[in-house]
């Protein structure tokens, strides 16, 4: 369409199921790539991804004509099949339900980029669970905590 123009970045970060830190270093760098994959063969274009044995983080630009919770959905279903399929984990990988997904201003994108790319720094001194309660709490985001991760009990 004319004189339509779009620049739309999404902060997107999703967990394992039950919290569990079972994403082992050795296939993290092939994860984020087959997600990248996934995110540009639906049509948008990833960022910056990286994140921690029990979590993940995306930055990636997106179409207006895109639907979030289908590409999420499909990032998720793709990438578990994915780590299902390389035979490393002893038991069968599942992400958690739902996931977090927050636009990002284009000027603070450089700054993002960095955040993402420092995760392992950054969990040196804060835990995921705090980590993501800032982030809902910094985009005003009300929630129950109780919803907010499923435990193993």
């Amino acid at each position: 369409m004319a004189n339509t123009y779009t620049q739309i970045y999404i902060h997107a970060v999703f967990a394992v199921k039950y919290r569990q830190a079972i994403i082992p270093k050795s296939i993290s760098q092939g994860l984020y790539q087959y997600i990248g994959g996934i995110i540009r063969n639906e049509g948008q274009v990833p960022l910056k991804i990286n994140g921690m044995p029990d979590h993940i983080h995306l930055l990636f630009r997106i179409k207006p004509s895109a639907n979030i919770s289908v590409l999420m959905c499909q990032i998720k279903a793709n990438s578990s099949r994915w780590l299902n399929q390389q035979g490393i984990l002893p038991h069968k990988f599942a992400w958690q339900r739902g996931y977090g997904a927050f636009s990002v201003d284009h000027s603070r994108i450089p700054q993002l980029r960095r955040y993402i790319e420092n995760q392992e720094f950054h969990h040196k001194n804060t835990s995921f669970k705090n980590e993501y309660v800032a982030i809902l709490n910094t985009q005003g985001i009300e929630y129950e905590e109780h919803y907010l991760f499923e435990w193993i009990y």
